[in-house]
């Protein structure tokens, strides 16, 4: 337990900082009026058309920060406040959404990668949990490291997808940045373009501490299973 708390606290004090620093910028800029006056969905259906994307749906959908990118049924969903805002937030958020829709368009390696990997993912996630306990009370009273390898294995590949997930998100981002500063009937002003790129650096910093996390999870799990596995030699 002890390597697990030098390991995990860092990284739960950066994550929660990063957070709250997310939230914080999202908010300020959610403020911050475009002086063009579009809404998230009129920018995400214009970055989309300009690009000759038609076949793309622009979507309402609930929650907050709850904006994605739906490849399967090519659907940009937007949360409630970006897709009815007229903020630089707004035109940010929708902006990076769309900034997949280009990555499907262009065959982007890695957003098909990560696209293929989401069924296996999801499933690995819904049992990861208990399959991890019992493996650790197995190789606690048993010495049987079976079933914490298989955790361990799970656990590997839900990490490799979080590091997977980096260039798709910060490659959305340049696509959205780049679009934006071209449109400047969409951002007027260099402020309005520095804060969208602000929102979007902080948007992308969460997806670094994620998995940073994966990663520390990995490595405390591993170091139980090898350190049991060797005692048991």
């Amino acid at each position: 337990m002890g390597i697990y708390l030098i390991l995990i606290i860092p990284v739960l004090i950066l994550s929660m900082f990063v957070q709250w620093r997310f939230r914080n910028k999202f908010s300020k800029y959610a403020e911050m009026h475009l002086n063009s006056g579009f809404s998230g969905k009129e920018v995400a259906e214009k970055m989309l058309h300009d690009n000759g994307i038609f076949d793309v749906r622009v979507m309402s959908t609930d929650g907050q920060l709850s904006d994605h990118y739906n490849p399967s049924d090519k659907t940009v969903n937007l949360s409630t406040d970006v897709y009815y805002g007229r903020s630089v937030a707004a035109a940010a958020v929708a902006a990076h959404e769309c900034g997949h829709a280009l990555q499907q368009a262009k065959s982007y390696s890695w957003l098909n990668l990560r696209t293929n990997m989401v069924p296996l993912v999801s499933l690995t996630s819904n049992l990861l949990q208990w399959v991890l306990i019992l493996g650790v009370l197995l190789i606690a009273f048993t010495f049987n490291p079976v079933v914490l390898t298989i955790g361990v294995i799970g656990l590997t590949l839900i990490t490799i997808f979080s590091i997977i997930t980096l260039p798709v998100e910060f490659d959305a981002s340049r696509r959205a940045l780049i679009w934006l500063k071209n449109n400047k009937e969409i951002l007027y002003t260099t402020e309005e373009n520095t804060q969208a790129k602000d929102a979007l650096w902080w948007a992308a910093m969460t997806y670094v501490v994620a998995a940073l996390g994966a990663m520390t999870n990995l490595i405390y799990y591993v170091s139980i299973l090898f350190g049991r596995h060797q005692r048991s030699v």
